[in-house]
């Protein structure tokens, strides 16, 4: 018993020892764990931050490295230089067609500083110079991103007479054959995908509508403002693109005097479309920021006189100042007449032409002719003039004048005030032969945008037309 009681007491005891070794050991280690991370965690010096974020761009993903000077104990334990891949967001449709117009404008302005036209495609039939451009080489460049990107979704709602169709002879054939235009020939810029349309057309005629649906001498525009009204409504319920915009991107066009009033059958139409109008009166609403001057012209029986086909040589007589044969309406043409009509010879000014005189030998024969407003703005007299090589003289207020964006008007044409129509003789008289010829040489300069081909032919009446609501396209802030 007592040898038993011997032997527990040594291993008691040597279990003790070994207990006090294994403590002493661990604590030694232990100390020298807390000083070695106290040495470590010490505060260092601030050290200044070197970058925040680096991007780091690929085709297929942005890399952003974070680095931090905190000494925040979570850090240490953190992997250095942690980098997080993210996947480059593709840019919808709608961000595309924005991205191209980006570049287009930056071109444009580049060829506007150089001032000098750079010719880029094989067979450029024209390329517009000279002082009747405001700057030629920036409409070029502007013109050829226009048949580059340009693409119009045109609307099928509607049935015939008033959509899809109008005048094609006559005081109002701009409405007819631009609709035309647009719905069977332009292939270049008409698009069947309204996705990939930088803006839309909603093809139906004012003028149509005053024969159609206008009660005749009621003055009672109520109804053309109904039809536009339900045309809108039947387009921007039927398609996500006129909500998403508020027709910004959509654009009418009429020749008839009631246009501008048809367009206020919807405001959002009448103050943020583009509004392709005759009746460009400031006066009325016309905001040449975004709606487009349309110009009027007179086709008797759909075609051009053969008698304007070829103008004379810039050298043949023309022995007559001024011209003017037309009704007594508007405010204008009764102080015109008033002063010169059968008063003097050189200005042959009529209120009616008598049958036995030709209208359009008259143009040809005279140096200036005269292009007063009647009850609007626009007269197809200015159209006439030029396809005659006549010089326009405008008698109009508040008229904003086609294509006057890119066209410099004061290089072709003579611009007075109603209060000046006493001294008319006076004013033409004083313009020197020198100047004239000049004035006349921008005429012809300017002609072939006037023309309304068919088919039609670059830089003609129709591709100006489209210019001009390109020109706002691109400049237009969608919301």
């Amino acid at each position: 018993m007592e040898s038993c009681y011997r032997y527990s007491a040594a291993a008691l005891a040597w279990l003790c020892v070994f207990s006090i070794l294994v403590v002493f050991f661990a604590s030694a280690q232990f100390n020298s764990f807390v000083n070695f991370s106290a040495s470590k965690l010490e505060s260092p010096k601030p050290k200044p931050t070197l970058e925040l974020q680096r991007i780091v761009s690929t085709p297929d993903k942005i890399r952003a490295v974070s680095f931090s000077g905190s000494t925040d104990h979570q850090h240490l334990y953190r992997p250095k230089n942690t980098t997080v891949i993210r996947k480059r967001k593709k840019p919808n449709r709608e961000q595309v067609l924005e991205q191209g117009l980006a570049r287009a404008r930056a071109s444009i302005r580049s060829a506007a500083t150089a001032r000098n036209v750079t010719v880029t495609l094989e067979k450029d039939d024209y390329v517009p110079v000279g002082d009747v451009y405001r700057n030629p080489s920036a409409f070029y460049q502007s013109y050829v991103e226009m048949e580059r990107r340009f693409k119009v979704y045109v609307y099928t709602e509607g049935e015939l007479p008033i959509v899809h169709d109008g005048p094609c002879k006559e005081i109002y054939t701009i409405e007819g054959r631009f609709i035309h235009e647009m719905e069977h020939g332009a292939k270049r810029f008409r698009t069947n995908d309204p996705r990939h349309a930088l803006v839309y057309f909603m093809p139906f005629s004012v003028a149509w509508m005053v024969k159609y649906i206008y009660k005749p001498l009621s003055y009672n525009v109520t109804p053309l403002k109904q039809f536009v009204s339900d045309y809108v409504k039947v387009v921007s319920t039927k398609y996500p693109f006129w909500n998403r915009t508020h027709g910004a991107d959509h654009f009418m066009l009429a020749c008839h005097d009631w246009g501008p009033h048809a367009s206020q059958g919807n405001s959002l139409l009448y103050t943020n479309s583009i509004r392709v109008l005759c009746n460009a009166n400031t006066s009325e609403g016309f905001n040449p920021q975004k709606d487009v001057s349309l110009p009027e012209i007179r086709l008797n029986g759909g075609f051009l006189s053969p008698k304007l086909l070829q103008p004379p040589l810039p050298n043949a007589s023309r022995p007559h100042l001024s011209f003017f044969a037309g009704g007594l309406h508007g405010p204008i043409r009764p102080f015109l007449l008033q002063h010169w009509k059968g008063r003097d010879d050189e200005m042959q000014v009529f209120e009616y032409l008598p049958k036995d005189k030709d209208y359009y030998s008259y143009m040809l024969q005279s140096k200036f002719c005269l292009c007063p407003s009647g009850y609007e703005v626009a007269s197809p007299r200015i159209v006439e003039a030029i396809y005659s090589e006549c010089v326009p003289v405008i008698l109009s207020e508040r008229y904003v004048l086609p294509f006057s964006d890119v066209l410099r008007w004061e290089a072709f044409s003579v611009q007075v005030q109603a209060t000046e129509i006493p001294r008319l003789k006076e004013i033409l008289l004083g313009i020197p032969e020198e100047k004239y010829r000049k004035l006349q040489e921008g005429v012809r300069a300017v002609r072939r945008h006037f023309m309304l081909n068919q088919p039609s032919k670059r830089f003609d009446m129709f591709h100006m037309i489209l210019h001009s609501i390109w020109l706002r396209r691109i400049n237009a802030r969608l919301g």
